[in-house]
């Protein structure tokens, strides 16, 4: 019985885990947009869910015209991996950084970070209110 009310807590958990990391690498590549030669990370969020949670059988992810990976796919543990983000324009300095991509995706990643946080707030004030004994007088 604790265990279904705990399933659904732990995958937003392992989601708002991902959403945070996938904020630091954004932010890291927005840093970084001036430094010759930096190279910008990022990882497919679909895949990496799956991975955390056990499910690697649904999907190939969305974001393999994006990124180019550079391991040999994801393990079972919680941490992403890592492609290099393929750049729409030549750079002189190597750079890869695109502020327009890294703009948009951190402001998705931030609009969904926030609503993971709401779905786990909803989640535990429904259990909470499932808790409470409503007396009648």
């Amino acid at each position: 019985m604790i265990n279904r009310l705990t399933d659904s807590l732990e995958f937003h958990t392992q989601a708002l885990s991902l959403r945070a990391e996938r904020q630091r690498l954004i932010a890291s590549n927005i840093a970084n947009a001036d430094t010759p030669g930096f190279q910008a990370r990022d990882f497919d969020f679909a895949a990496a869910l799956r991975a955390a949670s056990g499910n690697n059988a649904v999907g190939d992810g969305i974001a393999q015209d994006v990124m180019r990976g550079d391991g040999p796919g994801a393990s079972a543990n919680a941490s992403p991996v890592l492609r290099y983000a393929v750049p729409s324009q030549t750079n002189l300095d190597n750079n890869s950084v695109d502020m327009d991509r890294e703009r948009s995706a951190f402001v998705d990643n931030s609009v969904k970070y926030e609503s993971t946080l709401r779905f786990i707030n909803g989640s535990v004030r429904t259990t909470l209110d499932a808790m409470k004994s409503y007396h009648q007088a």
